[in-house]
């Protein structure tokens, strides 16, 4: 019997000793891991990585997803056309010069030259023997720069009120909201036409006119974008990082409100064209620069002997004005995210 514990108490040692070695040998090996830099040392506020390395986007993939707005204008057939028709009248207004040489106001050729019946004068001439032709090419410029000079013109005065009101709210929104009340009760055109009486008839007095009298719409429009917005979450973090008024408004809540005003923007350039067209036809345009509203006015007298006279620059005024509404159409349908989710 005294063999047998002898010998359990043998496998016993043995069995302690043979695992005091395999731990110490586990136990190096970790240090050596560590020393050797194959494990990788925890950094604090960095949390581990499971599963599989995130793939970074292709150059292909990174660009569509850059440009969701550029793929919905390419499938909107309507906005493409707008575009290319507007740009081929942005081209004609400025190559005008170097195509039509010369004041377009000058006389040339006989009076009243019917189109193709002179090669040289394609659309003929007009009751004074201006060249019908160089007179729309020139009068495309004064047609697009006062329409987008006044355009802009309105859309700065009107974000900076609709900003304003729509962000401190209160008393702020209260005057500027009666101020644009007083504005948008008034006639806009008749507006125009006493500022435009008062000054000298001349392209930046015109867009001035046009501006001032334009901005109240789009300052409902930010004012009503603002105020859905200065509740967002957005918005209060910044507030929370003690953000000032001014970097809030114009760098956190102005791009979220952009795609509407865009739009707007396009209609807004239509107008003041019609507008500016207008007042060239009363006879309340700058004399010196040729219009397509002038071109109308002259016109309009020999409108059953002489039509294109009055025609040409009406379709010129209709194909600009469908122009920006198509592409207004199109950015509207491409910037707004319910429409665009309906198309897909």
């Amino acid at each position: 019997m005294c063999w047998w514990i002898c010998f359990t108490r043998g496998l016993t040692r043995a069995s302690r000793f043979i695992d005091k070695n395999l731990m110490s040998s586990n136990h190096s090996s970790l240090e050596q891991a560590e020393t050797s830099g194959a494990r990788r040392p925890f950094i604090a506020g960095r949390p581990p990585r499971f599963g599989r390395k995130r793939r970074k986007p292709s150059p292909g993939q990174s660009e569509a997803l850059g440009w969701p707005v550029l793929k919905a204008l390419v499938r909107n057939p309507a906005a493409i056309s707008g575009a290319v028709l507007l740009l081929a009248l942005i081209l004609l207004a400025i190559f005008a010069g170097a195509l039509f040489p010369g004041d377009p106001l000058d006389i040339v050729a006989q009076p009243l030259l019917v189109p193709g019946q002179d090669p040289q004068y394609w659309l003929g001439t007009d009751s004074l023997g201006r060249n019908v032709l160089a007179e729309l090419a020139h009068g495309s410029r004064a047609s697009l720069a006062i329409g987008v000079t006044a355009a802009l013109i309105g859309v700065v005065i009107g974000t900076l009120i609709g900003a304003l009101a729509g962000y401190f709210g209160g008393w702020v929104d209260d005057i500027l909201m009666r101020v644009t009340e007083l504005f948008q009760t008034t006639p806009s055109f008749l507006f125009v036409i006493v500022i435009v009486s008062i000054g000298h008839p001349s392209m930046t007095v015109i867009s001035l006119a046009i501006g001032v009298t334009s901005w109240p719409t789009i300052t409902r429009l930010v004012r009503a974008e603002f105020r859905s917005l200065a509740q967002s979450d957005f918005v209060m973090a910044a507030r929370s990082l003690g953000f000032g008024h001014a970097r809030i408004i114009w760098r956190e809540m102005l791009p979220n409100a952009l795609p509407p005003i865009i739009v707007t923007t396009s209609v807004m350039v239509a107008t003041a064209i019609l507008m500016e067209s207008a007042l060239s036809f009363l006879g309340m345009g700058d004399p010196n620069v040729v219009s397509w509203g002038s071109m109308i006015g002259d016109g309009r007298e020999m409108l059953r002997t002489a039509w294109y006279l009055t025609a040409l620059p009406g379709g010129a005024l209709v194909l600009t004005v469908l122009a920006l509404n198509m592409l207004g159409d199109g950015l509207n349908d491409a910037l707004n995210p319910r429409l665009s989710e309906r198309s897909s």
